[in-house]
């Protein structure tokens, strides 16, 4: 009895090493398999990469070229609704686009998309002539706010400097008749300023020659001429 029990005992004993010597076997052949599925799936994406050969370098620059272009006209879509969304904005459109030269942008600020009518073409060029004479480098905007605003038109002013090339500033005034359409603004052309629009525009420059904010543009106007006595014969000699 006792020499049947050593028996199964033994045999019990010698499953267990063979199960052990198989299982440490089948860990190898599978960590051997798995190495062997890695290198060819290797080799796969090695095949799949793409050579950057000059022809896919081209069809590479091209859609990045027309991805940014696309990136660019939605903003610009963007920037141009929200410029004239109101008659402050659409006036500091205009000043900064003839400061800058841009005829193109300034005649969009008066609402005209193509060739703009003889007299306001002849406006926008003089007024960008005429920044250009002082050698504007850059527009620095004090105050812009309306005069008026009946809802449908808006009389609109703005006080601003031109920082000049040699860093002074040269102070500004200027008012503008904006009116409404389509939930955008646009500034009005001489040409399109009634006789009544003329008297309430008026009034109420009258009153605002009364405002802190015009009193502080004549003082700053003041001490500029001061300190440049002949500034403005200067710019006269160059525009004749």
């Amino acid at each position: 009895m006792e020499r049947d029990e050593r028996e199964v005992n033994r045999t019990a004993e010698h499953n267990r090493e063979g199960r052990s010597t198989l299982t440490a076997e089948e860990r190898a052949r599978r960590t051997s398999s798995r190495r062997s599925r890695n290198a060819r799936s290797a080799k796969k994406r090695t095949r799949k990469t793409i050579s950057l050969t000059p022809a896919n370098l081209k069809i590479i620059g091209i859609a990045a070229a027309a991805l940014v272009l696309l990136i660019l006209l939605i903003v610009g879509i963007r920037s141009c609704g929200s410029t004239y969304r109101t008659p402050q904005n659409v006036v500091k459109a205009l000043v900064k686009a003839e400061v800058d030269g841009k005829a193109k942008t300034a005649k969009k600020c008066y609402g005209v998309s193509g060739d703009a009518p003889t007299d306001l073409q002849a406006q926008i060029d003089a007024t960008i002539e005429y920044y250009a004479a002082h050698n504007t480098k850059d527009l620095k905007v004090e105050s812009c706010d309306t005069l008026y605003d009946n809802g449908n038109e808006a009389y609109v002013y703005i006080t601003y400097d031109l920082v000049l090339d040699n860093d002074q500033e040269y102070p500004c005034v200027a008012t503008f008749m904006t009116q409404q359409e389509e939930e955008k603004y646009h500034v009005l052309s001489p040409g399109k300023i009634t006789e009544e629009m003329s008297t309430r525009a008026a009034e109420a420059y009258a009153k605002f020659m009364t405002t802190d904010v015009y009193k502080a543009y004549e003082k700053a106007y003041d001490t500029f001429i001061k300190k440049n006595p002949g500034y403005e014969d200067k710019i006269i000699g160059k525009l004749a």
